[in-house]
């Protein structure tokens, strides 16, 4: 680890937290409705669209009409997928994808989860990529957004039936934030010289004289929503890895900071919402914090080396660079290593499967998490506030009161609903993972034996329950059983999570807001900040310590001892 390397860092978190500020207000803005110079346009969009911002929802309502909204997408980019063959803008022609890729590839995208059991720029047709993939970046990130807002309003609102309209929440989060911040952010990359085109390939003369066909496509722009939607499904398959995807270091440095800015302002905004702003700010405290953690644990594993690399007699100087870029360097492959698997992100510009297994132990684990360090668009903060509920649970435990958050008595009802949320993932990940261990089925598409196919294995159902995407590369995931598997615990880790927590929004929003009174536990000092991080890292450890002992902690001492499998 270098001192330039750490100035790196704090430059490129420092230009989030900063940027994160007028988005938190702008976000603020358009779950309470206040359009400004927009008001009129707004207006006469919903109106033709046929919504009534006015005709709240209450919890049951709202959440049908996602379910049924994201339903029809599913079904609408499955056919995509399997008739790409016979449709236009497929310069490739490529054919229809399988019909198990398709159903894993069309939950992966409608759940925000972007997982790609595929090479994108060797199965998907520029038409597939357009209309298919980059629309349901879009609309997966403004379904989550969309949520929190729901979320945002149950705390801050007092005995209130309805959480909001779902169809305005979607509609003006996708045309007044999503879409110009990724035409900005895509012209950006565009001048960093990432291609937006329609042409399939370029051919180029190598040096020996050869010819190289070099796959192209409208690359830019659907990076741009990758990323700030937190989505994570490249155009290529190395992702941002491909130099066309990751140009430069400045260009891996604008997507850590798109992938990390709504998280971050989403905090601010509840907050705002919340009329008090030093809840959203001891909210952004506990996710910084972590992401500054975790991104000092893998600097500091893959900075080492590995002892196997350095008996081999390779140099120790530039640590583990196996898997990584030089472009970006260890610092950089860190930050946004740890930003992806904390933000739900899953865009990678390292391949974490070479990387040591301490350092890939560290993004396995912030997924299981939870996914709220900072946690996808939306589902971050809706994460973060149902473990602040049960730390404010545990809290009234020690001192004998109710507990409160923001005024509102968090009762049985609550914690259990809280409970049922946080025992979505390690169901399915376990669950799912355990089962494709024992069977020959999902043994077979193990690269590795011992420790780190164990690991490939819980790395790929932790990122898929957990809506991350990203993947130890040693796992063939192309196969009926993993395609179905896994998008099954994809639909278990975006809808099952999301059904209690709407309902949990539904009983605090009717509940009236109480002022604070002098037991009540303040939620927005250090001693709360301390508290949520440990119920956080307490609830992870406690459920997947067990698995990750066996996997990349068990592989980390047989490293130690020189040992390989």
């Amino acid at each position: 680890m270098t001192i330039i390397g750490w100035a790196q860092i704090a430059l490129v978190l420092g230009c989030a937290l900063l940027l994160a500020v007028p988005v938190g207000r702008w976000l603020g803005c358009l779950a309470q409705g206040r359009m400004g110079v927009l008001a009129g346009i707004d207006r006469g969009v919903l109106r033709a669209a046929g919504v009534d911002p006015a005709h709240g929802q209450g919890w049951q309502a709202y959440l049908l009409a996602m379910l049924a909204f994201n339903a029809a997408g599913f079904v609408l980019l499955y056919a995509l997928l399997r008739l790409q063959g016979v449709l236009p803008l497929n310069p490739q022609g490529f054919d229809g994808i399988p019909p198990y890729l398709a159903f894993n590839t069309a939950i992966s995208f409608v759940t925000n989860t972007n997982w790609q059991a595929y090479t994108g720029e060797a199965a998907m047709s520029h038409l597939s990529q357009m209309t298919g993939l980059a629309v349901q970046n879009f609309l997966s990130a403004g379904t989550g957004i969309a949520l929190a807002f729901a979320v945002m309003r149950a705390f801050a609102a007092g005995g209130v039936s309805q959480l909001g309209n779902f169809w305005a929440d979607l509609t003006r989060i996708t045309l007044w934030l999503l879409l110009p911040g990724a035409v900005i952010a895509g012209f950006a990359f565009i001048a960093m010289g990432v291609p937006q085109t329609l042409a399939a390939s370029a051919a180029a003369t190598t040096i020996p004289g050869g010819e190289q066909t070099i796959a192209l496509g409208p690359v830019a722009f659907q990076l741009a929503i990758k990323h700030l939607g937190t989505n994570g499904g490249g155009f290529f398959g190395v992702n941002s890895l491909h130099p066309f995807e990751g140009p430069s270091a400045l260009a891996t440095s604008l997507q850590i900071v798109l992938q990390v800015v709504i998280p971050f302002g989403l905090c601010l905004a509840f907050g705002r919402i919340a009329g008090d702003a030093r809840q959203g700010r001891a909210l952004l405290a506990v996710m910084v914090g972590f992401v500054l953690l975790a991104t000092f644990a893998i600097y500091a594993a893959e900075a080492a080396g590995n002892p196997l690399h350095i008996t081999a007699g390779v140099s120790p100087a530039q640590g583990n660079m196996e898997g990584k870029d030089l472009r970006f360097g260890l610092a950089l492959a860190a930050l946004f290593t740890a930003t992806t698997t904390g933000a739900s992100c899953g865009a990678v510009n390292a391949m974490i499967d070479s990387f040591t297994p301490l350092g890939g132990l560290v993004p396995m684990f912030l997924i299981q998490l939870g996914e709220v360090l900072p946690g996808g668009v939306g589902s971050g903060l809706y994460g973060m506030l149902v473990f602040a509920l049960l730390a404010v649970f545990i809290a009234g435990l020690m001192v004998g009161r109710t507990p409160e958050y923001l005024g509102k008595k968090v009762q049985a009802r609550e914690v259990k609903l809280a409970m049922l949320a946080v025992l979505v993932l390690p169901a399915a990940i376990l669950g799912l993972a355990g089962l494709s261990l024992v069977l020959e089925v999902g043994t077979a598409s193990l690269q590795d034996a011992g420790p780190h196919g164990l690991s490939e294995m819980l790395y790929a159902f932790t990122s898929a329950a957990g809506n991350n995407g990203s993947a130890f590369g040693g796992l063939t995931a192309d196969t009926p059983w993993l395609n179905t598997t896994l998008g099954l615990a994809m639909l278990a880790g975006r809808f099952g999570f999301v059904i209690p927590v709407l309902a949990i929004a539904g009983s605090l929003a009717a509940k009236p807001r109480a002022p604070e009174g002098p037991g009540t536990l303040p939620t927005h000092g250090p001693l709360f900040i301390g508290l949520l991080a440990g119920v956080i890292l307490i609830l992870g450890g406690l459920q997947y310590l067990p698995a990750l002992a066996l996997g990349p902690i068990a592989e980390h001492v047989a490293m130690l001892a020189g040992q390989t499998f």
